[in-house]
């Protein structure tokens, strides 16, 4: 595949996989035992321009495109999900505030782009998930600025968030024709974080609820056209899906090279297991699932730097991928018998881990449903 890849992609391909192989892999344990956020992993991201990478040069950015970015998560992913995640969170950020934000919002993508500010976006809350045109928290005019009110749920960097863009209802209309996004600053009164959710993967993530209590935010605080925010949000969803079928895609190549490694080296009957068919037919279906889930998404990546809509197309990556690899996985950890279970293999982390990526952005049913509407337009 990597034949075909530009001297940029193939040369971002080799930072990012030198990075994690020699900075991630021998934390990634660490850290998913631990679950503490581990700042000098992202600054060191940071230092390598790793965040800026689709971000265009006149904003600070590598100037490069999805592709390339999809090619960087998965490799941070073949070394860590988890890392790769916290990879994904600055990478969409400036994007967002590089076509949303005014230009005091735009001031900040430099501290953003070096790891010095952490950004987090605020959109689920305890009662809506997928039904983001359902969402509770609120933002109202007083004086000159407006007061927020609410509670936000898996927020992904939300405990170490220097600035969080917040999702919230700014007009009396139902649905999703009142969501407006403003972006707050974390150290502002009346904000209050939760815990660190004790999750069943994905760990370091300092992911938590945060309730926004009467927090007072200045007039210039909106980003984008005012109650707008709804669309905005579903087109970054369609980049961000590329990014998490890539994270789910980076996972599962990184389980069938270990699935394959151990199938070779252990031995049964008197013979390396790679040798009986039923070990051999689940490495040809691994194989060939992720050589087919690399084509979905790079098509999406192409078409979306071609500037064509990609709802399907990113939805279908998204399904595909987490869905081939969340059985793959399991697949892998299959081959590993009992040493699969215990966590000295690197597979057990990986296991708990790709479980989110069929939820994350967007559930699968989710996806089935946009899919299936976009086939009803096209027959229209």
């Amino acid at each position: 595949m990597d034949r075909f890849y530009s001297q940029d992609q193939k040369a971002l391909r080799e930072t990012a996989r030198r990075f994690a192989e020699a900075e991630i892999l021998p934390r990634a344990a660490a850290i998913d035992r631990e679950d503490r956020f581990n700042r000098a992993l992202y600054k060191g991201m940071a230092d390598l321009g790793l965040f800026g990478i689709c971000l265009r040069e006149g904003a600070g950015g590598a100037g490069l495109d999805a592709m390339a970015a999809c090619i960087a998560m998965e490799e941070l992913a073949r070394c860590s999900g988890a890392v790769a995640n916290a990879f994904a969170i600055p990478v969409e950020a400036v994007l967002f505030f590089d076509h949303h934000g005014t230009e005091a919002h735009k001031a900040l993508i430099p501290q953003i782009l070096s790891g010095d500010i952490i950004p987090a976006t605020a959109v689920s809350e305890p009662d809506h998930g997928s039904d983001v045109a359902g969402i509770r928290t609120n933002a109202v005019r007083e004086g000159n600025g407006w007061r927020l009110n609410g509670t936000k749920a898996w927020v992904t960097l939300g405990g170490v968030a220097d600035r969080i863009m917040v999702f919230a209802r700014t007009g009396a209309d139902a649905g999703h024709r009142a969501i407006s996004c403003l972006l707050v600053d974390g150290a502002l009164p009346g904000i209050a974080r939760g815990k660190n959710e004790e999750l069943l993967g994905m760990h370091g993530l300092d992911d938590c609820q945060i309730t926004f209590s009467d927090v007072r935010l200045p007039a210039d605080s909106v980003m984008g056209p005012e109650n707008r925010a709804f669309k905005m949000a579903m087109s970054n969803f369609n980049f961000s899906r590329l990014m998490m079928a890539s994270m789910a895609l980076g996972m599962a190549q990184a389980a069938f090279e270990d699935a394959t490694a151990y199938a070779k080296d252990r031995k049964q009957f008197g013979q390396a297991i790679i040798g009986y068919q039923a070990v051999q037919f689940m490495l040809a279906d691994m194989s060939t699932d992720i050589a087919a889930a690399r084509l979905l998404i790079h098509h999406a990546a192409r078409l979306h730097d071609a500037g064509e809509p990609i709802a399907k197309e990113a939805a279908q990556a998204k399904l595909f991928t987490t869905d081939m690899a969340m059985k793959h996985v399991s697949n892998a950890l299959q081959i590993h018998g009992g040493n699969g279970y215990s966590r000295e293999y690197r597979i057990e982390r990986i296991f708990r881990d790709v479980r989110l990526a069929q939820i994350y952005e967007g559930t699968n049913q989710i996806q089935r449903l946009i899919i299936a509407r976009q086939v009803e337009k096209e027959a229209a």
